[in-house]
């Protein structure tokens, strides 16, 4: 019953290669990242004249682990360890919200893809830059998790 659909899946993933063929089978990938941390600045909107405007923020990770050779789970020292992520959202509707109701210090989940570039800086150095392209959903999270009436309905919005 569950075998099934299961391999249904797996065989759009994975590159069926046959002796009698030699024609190019093209594979199926997934570049997909889902966070959940706080905005560390307050969302800008850029427009480069030309190109679609784009809400840019930041966004703060935790990772906390205890350390210590005790198997007793209330011993040992707790280590954190936090990454920024820098959050670029495209999507029309979606930039608009994001732009207008996410905050300095806000909660928020959201999903998206994993994006690496290169620029120049001003010195002419050639620069590497990693982005998380926000997709479909990006959800504030307050306290208690109630939702802002005017952001859940803007974000229902442009969904």
């Amino acid at each position: 019953m569950f075998r099934r659909p299961v391999l249904q899946v797996l065989r759009q993933f994975v590159r069926h290669e046959s002796e009698t063929t030699t024609s190019l089978v093209l594979e199926r990938s997934l570049n997909r990242v889902h966070l959940l941390g706080r905005v560390g600045q307050d969302p800008v909107l850029r427009q480069v004249e030309g190109k679609n405007p784009v809400t840019i923020f930041s966004l703060a990770t935790n990772e906390m682990w205890r350390s210590g050779d005790s198997e007793v789970y209330q011993l040992g020292d707790v280590s954190q360890k936090t990454t920024w992520h820098r959050i670029s959202v495209f999507r029309p509707g979606l930039r608009d919200v994001a732009y207008q109701y996410v905050k300095k210090g806000s909660r928020i989940y959201l999903e998206g893809k994993i994006d690496y570039g290169e620029y120049m800086d001003k010195n002419n150095v050639r620069r590497q830059a990693t982005t998380i392209i926000a997709g479909k959903k990006l959800v504030k999270i307050a306290v208690f998790f109630f939702f802002s009436f005017s952001f859940l309905k803007a974000w229902l919005h442009c969904n």
